[in-house]
């Protein structure tokens, strides 16, 4: 646990990043620890850095302060990794880590080895925005921070389905939303809501999809020619492995998308048996045990059967 009064003493300018392609736990963690040193270290100099954040998180309280130029070169006398698994996927913004005086990371990957002067790492959270709740002064946490927060617990537990909600996590979001927040509101505008061309690429990469490995994996890719075609980008994919993972019978579900000549951006999910994480790490990439990715080269066909090999492997020593 890290002692954040403690941290900030002698503090006086302050920055923090999550990961590339930011979601809504690296939004919510760095906008809720942003708007809770804003309200009370009014002394300290806070910044965000974050890649531009996809559309469904334009009305956010506070986006509006996130910095996506990475140009201009600062020293920080703290600089806060958030939500990232390793300095590599800070992006740009990896340069203020370097140049800080001082570096805090508050991650729940499984894959994250400790690359700040202070880690607290808890590989078991549900999500970086829950322990950056647990760092806060309860009391003190102004109520769009407590919004921010309450947003990335959500998305990364997709709204408290998946495996790593805990009672601890469901407790804390109790507390959130006894706060009075419209949290339905929340769900509905960042997660639950999508454009009229983010439901035809999931309906075109459901419509391709492939049963694999005797019907235990379902796969699906979607080109460059074909984001193009439905004018959808990267932050449009989300959602899609999950849509994926929910057919019955299915023990894991991958998902490619094209980032460039045979490079595909990989997502890999699971329910019970797979540790995808595994996967994703010997490929350069990580994440959790049900939900990880990363990105490979090759035809989708090399793509698919490297992964699929691994995938082989470990339902061998689990059956």
């Amino acid at each position: 646990m890290i002692n954040l009064a403690q941290e900030l003493q002698g503090v006086r300018t302050a920055a923090m990043a999550g990961h590339i392609r930011p979601d809504g736990d690296a939004i919510g963690s760095c906008l809720g620890l942003y708007l809770y040193l804003r309200e009370n270290y009014p002394e300290i100099q806070a910044r965000i850095y974050l890649e531009e954040v996809p559309a469904a998180f334009a009305s956010v309280y506070g986006v509006d302060d996130i910095c996506t130029d990475f140009g201009e070169d600062a020293v920080y006398d703290l600089f806060f990794c958030l939500d990232c698994a390793d300095e590599k996927r800070l992006g740009a913004a990896d340069k203020y880590r370097k140049a800080a005086k001082r570096t805090i990371c508050i991650d729940h990957h499984i894959s994250n080895g400790g690359f700040a002067d202070v880690n607290y790492i808890v590989p078991d959270a549900s999500s970086a925005s829950e322990l950056v709740f647990t760092v806060l002064e309860e009391e003190q946490i102004p109520i769009h921070a407590v919004e921010a927060l309450y947003m990335g617990i959500a998305h990364d537990t997709g709204v408290f389905r998946y495996s790593c909600t805990s009672p601890r996590t469901m407790q804390i979001a109790a507390k959130l939303i006894s706060r009075g927040i419209d949290f339905p509101s929340i769900l509905s505008a960042t997660f639950f809501d999508k454009t009229y061309y983010q439901k035809q690429i999931l309906g075109r990469a459901l419509l391709e999809s492939m049963l694999l490995m005797d019907g235990k994996v379902i796969f699906s890719a979607i080109k460059a020619k074909d984001m193009k075609f439905y004018n959808v980008t990267s932050s449009d994919m989300d959602g899609i492995v999950e849509s994926l993972l929910q057919t019955s019978g299915t023990e894991a579900a991958i998902f490619l998308y094209e980032t460039g000549p045979n490079e595909y951006k990989v997502s890999l999910r699971s329910k019970n048996l797979l540790d995808v994480s595994k996967i994703a790490s010997y490929f350069g990439g990580g994440g959790h045990v049900r939900a990880a990715g990363c990105s490979m080269q090759g035809s989708i066909y090399d793509v698919v059967n490297n992964i699929t090999l691994h995938m082989e492997k470990q339902f061998m020593q689990k059956l």
